[in-house]
């Protein structure tokens, strides 16, 4: 399966950085709205702002971050930004400690740990494409798809098992901690980094910003590719609070029922991403990126007809697999496609573009699937969503040719 295939002790060391920072992340999963209504007795507003609000305004300071990674080391960048969330998420248990703690600092770390996510990941990708020929990408990618499935499996039933012993401020400390040892790991890799040219000694110029969605939409194969994931991600994401309050509000779920329900099926995605290869191999990249970027859209609409009891936790239950396992092969041979049609020199950008659209794209969503389950129920929002993700395949690229074309070579004038 492709699987035991040797990328190096330095890709070694980096994909265990990304498994303990990802570990991490999964252990403090909500934490935040946690620490929001019991610590600081926050309302539903603030809860829905610190989702949306942290995520766009992160997206949006993680735009300058782009070019400025661009033109640098990218070992050095991606050891600051873990530094960054590293000393930014410890103020959270620091000022607990105090009894400072106020809604204002859980927002202003909520954005400053989103820009820093965007930019470790795009500069991340950046670095794997120097570290790894383009026929050992997707076997990179796998590995992190992987990885993260399993963390998801593991860190959240560890961190609830946390959060009730101990409150949901420790495992803030934890992921914190978890961001130390990865700057660690990136800096105990070694080697040598060439520097990147620096055009107009280094300076920020107003077209870089715009650079990398440059890129994207005018390559035929990124371009739809862009939308679909944009769009797809956003209306996934958007239904998450309001099948939240759907099931552990009327059909009542018991909380450890609704957190099994996206658990166990997390399973799926640690058995796609091993699969993904394979698939490629065999049926090559543009077959298995449209088959399953078209499954993937068809399972979420069975979560608008779910019911109480153990009927209705097995459906949530199968069709979050469905959709974690077709996830779970797409997004590896996508990320693999990304970087195999960019260029070098604008890797950091184009990464950052996409990224800073999904995440804002999702907080508009989710906001305004807010507002509808508010004024037509959430069964009918989550059934809306669902419908409207039927039309995502149709975003996805269609030319046989475009996924075999070389990325364009041409520096930005």
């Amino acid at each position: 399966m492709g699987s035991g295939r040797r990328l190096g002790r330095r890709f070694g060391w980096l994909w265990g950085a990304y498994g303990t920072s990802a570990l991490g992340t999964w252990l403090a999963f909500g934490a935040f709205p946690l620490i929001a209504v019991r610590v600081l007795r926050a309302g539903p507003a603030e809860v829905a702002a610190l989702a949306c609000v942290g995520s766009a305004v992160g997206a949006a300071a993680a735009v300058p971050l782009g070019p400025w990674a661009e033109s640098r080391r990218k070992r050095p960048v991606l050891i600051a930004t873990d530094l960054a969330r590293f000393a930014t998420l410890l103020t959270i248990p620091v000022a607990f400690a105090f009894g400072v703690l106020s809604f204002l600092q859980l927002l202003l770390v909520s954005v400053v740990v989103a820009a820093a996510d965007i930019t470790f990941r795009a500069a991340s990708g950046a670095y794997l494409k120097t570290l790894l020929p383009a026929e050992d990408l997707l076997t990179a990618n796998a590995r992190f798809e992987s990885t993260a499935w399993t963390a998801t499996i593991i860190g959240p039933p560890l961190g609830g098992a946390a959060i009730g012993l101990l409150g949901p401020v420790a495992t803030v400390a934890a992921d914190a901690v978890s961001y130390l040892l990865s700057a660690l790991g990136i800096g105990a890799m070694g080697g040598h980094e060439s520097r990147p040219e620096r055009p107009e000694a280094g300076r920020l110029r107003a077209a870089d910003l715009l650079d990398g969605w440059r890129h994207i939409l005018a390559d035929a194969t990124l371009r739809p590719l862009f939308f679909n994931t944009a769009l797809f991600n956003a209306l996934v994401m958007a239904v998450q609070p309001l099948l939240a309050v759907l099931m552990l509000g009327p059909l009542g779920f018991a909380p450890w029922q609704y957190g099994l329900a996206f658990a166990a099926p997390s399973i799926g995605g640690l058995l796609g991403s091993r699969l993904a290869r394979p698939l490629v191999t065999r049926f090559g990249q543009r077959p298995v990126l449209v088959a399953t970027g078209a499954l993937r859209a068809v399972w979420p609409l069975g979560l608008a007809f779910v019911r109480p009891g153990a009927p209705g936790l097995l459906l949530v239950i199968g069709v979050e697999l469905g959709l974690i396992f077709c996830c779970g092969v797409f997004n590896p041979v996508s990320a693999a496609c990304r970087l195999e049609r960019t260029p070098s020199d604008r890797v950091t950008r184009t990464l950052s573009a996409w990224a800073v659209t999904t995440r804002a794209s999702t907080a508009l969503l989710t906001a305004l699937w807010g507002v509808l389950g508010d004024l037509l129920g959430p069964r009918t929002a989550i059934g809306a969503a669902g419908v409207l993700l039927l039309a995502t395949p149709l975003l996805l690229p269609r030319r046989t040719a475009a996924l075999s074309e070389p990325a364009p070579t041409a520096h930005h004038a």
